[in-house]
C-alpha cells in the first residue's frame, strides 16, 4: 500500500498567507491587471517559466521532480477575479481596498464584503504545491485566468496550443468531498430600451422605493431555492402602486453581477405629496404580501418608500415606462426545467440579473444556463422574443459550452481511489448547474481529462461568503497524494 502524505494541516497557515497576499490586491472582474502582474512576478521570482497572455491570463510552468519527467503533466486551474458585493453600511472600495480577513468558529470571512475565496483560494493552494519540496510531482502548469465571473473571458481567449498537460484539476468547486465532472453551458443577453423622458408636473414630489434584505446568491448554485429576485419584486410593487394612484417613474436600478441573484433594487418615482400616507399604507400592505410568499427563503426582506431629494425632475415617458415595466414583469427568472436524467439537477434556468438606468438608455442583463445546449437556445430565444415585443435592442454574448461528464475517466478513478485511502469514505460525484471554465477549456483541448474540486465555501457572491479552514488541508493532501497514482 502506498504511503500517504499528510502535509495539509502544516501547510494551511502558508496557504492562508498566500490568500491574504492575493486579497491585498483589488481584483474585480475586468480589472485584473495588478493581480495578473503580481502572479507573473511571483512565478518568475521562484525561477519558473511564467507567461502572461494578451488578456492577462497567467501560465506558470513548474518543472517535474527529477525522475518524474515522463509522467503525464497536470494543470491546476483557477480564476483570479472575484465578485464584488458589500453590505449597505460598508465603506469598502473594491477598486483600491484590501479584503479584510475575519476568522470565526473555524470559518474565514471578510468584513461585510465578499471574501473572494471564489476563487482566490485556488491560486493560494496551487502556489503552495508549486514550491513544496516534500511533494514529488510531474510537470505542473498553473493556469490562472481572468474575468471568469462576468463571462469566462480568460478561458475563452486562452490559446489552444499553450497547455501541454494531460490532466486538468479545476479548484473552483465549493464542497469538500464532492467531485464535479460536468457543468452547464451559458449565455448572456443584454437588452436596451431608450430612456425617453418627460418633465414631471410641478406638484409631484420624488419618492425612493427600495427592496432589500433578500438572500440573493449564485445563480448557478442557489437558483433552485426559488428565493426572491429584488428586481421582480420592485416591479410588482410599482405595478401595484400604479393601479391605485398616479405615479411617474424616473429610474430603476438593481443587481450587481450577471451570475448573482439580485438581492436589492430601488426605483425613484414621483407622486403627489398628499398621497404620502396612502403610499405608506400600500407599501406596507404589499410588503406583508411578499413576506408571506417568501417567508422561508427571504426572511430578512424589507420594502420601503420614502420621500427623497432628487434634483432631476424628469421621468420616463409612456413610450419607455410601459414597455419597460411590462417587459420586466414578464421576464423569465428562476428554474425553467429540471434534468430528467440527473436527480435534483437544474437543467435550464434564467437569471434576471441587473437593471441600470443611464441617461440615454435602460440596460437589462439576463444570464441563461443549461446543461443541454438546445435548451439554452430555447430559453435565450424567449428572452429575444420579449425584447422584440418591447422593441428593445438586444446584444447576445457568445455562449459557452456545457462540460459533458465522463463517468469512467482515468482521472476520476484515481481521485476516488486516493480520497477513499486518505479519508476512509467515498466522495460524491456530481454534475452542477453552475458554469465552470472546464467546458470552455475542454472545447479547446478535447483530449484533456478534467475534474473540479475545492474546499467548502458558503454564501458565495454575497457579503456572507465564508471558507471552511479545516478543508484546506484536506484538499492539499488529496492533491499531494494524487501524484503517486498518475
Amino acid at each position: 500500500m502506498k504511503k500517504s502524505l499528510k502535509l495539509g494541516e502544516s501547510r494551511t497557515e502558508q496557504i492562508l498567507k498566500n490568500f491574504e497576499d492575493i486579497n491585498r490586491i483589488p481584483r474585480k472582474s475586468k480589472h485584473e491587471e495588478e493581480i495578473s502582474n503580481w502572479l507573473l512576478n511571483w512565478g518568475m521570482s521562484h525561477g519558473f517559466e511564467s507567461i502572461q497572455d494578451h488578456v492577462n491570463n497567467v501560465i506558470i510552468r513548474v518543472p517535474a521532480t527529477p525522475g518524474w519527467e515522463q509522467k503525464p503533466g497536470v494543470i491546476f486551474q483557477g480564476h483570479m477575479d472575484m465578485v464584488c458585493v458589500k453590505t449597505a453600511d460598508s465603506q469598502h472600495d473594491f477598486m483600491k481596498d484590501s479584503i479584510k480577513h475575519v476568522i470565526k468558529d473555524g470559518w474565514l470571512h471578510a468584513d461585510r464584503t465578499t471574501l473572494g475565496a471564489d476563487n482566490g483560494i485556488a491560486l493560494a493552494i496551487a502556489m503552495q504545491i508549486a514550491v513544496d519540496k516534500e511533494i514529488e510531482h510531474p510537470k505542473l502548469e498553473l493556469l490562472f485566468t481572468v474575468d471568469e465571473e462576468t463571462g469566462l473571458t480568460g478561458a475563452a481567449e486562452l490559446q489552444s496550443d499553450i497547455l501541454t498537460g494531460k490532466y486538468l484539476i479545476n479548484i473552483d468547486s465549493e464542497d469538500e468531498g464532492v467531485f464535479t465532472i460536468g457543468c452547464a453551458g451559458g449565455g448572456e443577453s443584454r437588452l436596451y430600451l431608450p430612456n425617453n423622458k418627460e418633465e414631471v408636473p410641478e406638484a409631484m414630489i420624488p419618492f425612493k422605493l427600495s427592496v432589500g434584505g433578500l438572500a440573493g446568491g449564485h445563480s448557478g448554485i442557489t437558483i433552485h431555492r426559488q428565493s426572491a429576485n429584488s428586481i421582480k419584486l420592485l416591479v410588482r410593487i410599482l405595478l401595484f402602486l400604479d393601479k391605485n394612484l398616479t405615479i411617474k417613474i424616473s429610474s430603476i436600478n438593481g443587481g450587481t453581477a450577471h451570475n448573482a441573484i439580485p438581492s436589492s433594487a430601488e426605483a425613484i418615482f414621483f407622486a403627489l405629496p398628499t398621497n404620502t400616507s396612502f403610499i405608506d399604507g400600500l407599501v406596507d400592505l404589499y410588503q406583508a404580501i411578499l413576506k408571506r410568499e417568501f417567508h422561508t427563503t427571504d426572511p430578512e426582506m424589507f420594502v420601503t418608500a420614502v420621500p427623497t431629494e432628487f434634483a432631476d425632475r424628469m421621468s420616463f415617458d409612456c413610450t419607455t415606462a410601459i414597455p419597460l415595466v411590462y417587459l420586466l414583469s414578464a421576464f423569465p427568472h428562476g428554474v425553467y426545467r429540471m434534468s430528467p436524467e440527473v436527480d435534483g439537477l437544474v437543467e435550464t434556468s434564467n437569471n434576471l440579473a441587473i437593471i441600470r438606468t443611464d441617461e440615454a438608455e435602460i440596460e437589462i442583463i439576463s444570464s441563461q444556463r443549461s446543461s443541454v445546449m438546445s435548451a439554452l437556445d430555447d430559453i435565450t430565444d424567449k428572452v429575444q422574443a420579449l425584447a422584440y415585443l418591447a422593441k428593445a435592442r438586444i446584444e447576445e454574448r457568445a455562449p459557452y459550452d456545457a462540460w459533458e461528464p465522463i463517468w469512467d475517466s482515468q482521472l476520476l478513478t484515481k481521485f476516488k481511489s486516493v480520497y477513499h485511502r486518505l479519508f476512509d469514505k467515498k466522495p460524491k460525484i456530481e454534475v452542477i448547474h453552475a458554469g465552470l471554465e472546464c467546458g470552455v477549456i475542454g472545447s479547446k483541448y478535447p483530449d484533456l481529462e478534467m475534474i473540479s474540486i475545492g474546499p467548502t465555501l458558503r454564501d458565495v457572491h454575497t457579503p456572507d461568503e465564508k471558507l471552511k479552514i479545516s478543508d484546506i488541508g484536506k484538499i492539499y493532501d488529496l492533491l499531494a497524494n494524487l501524484f503517486q497514482e498518475l
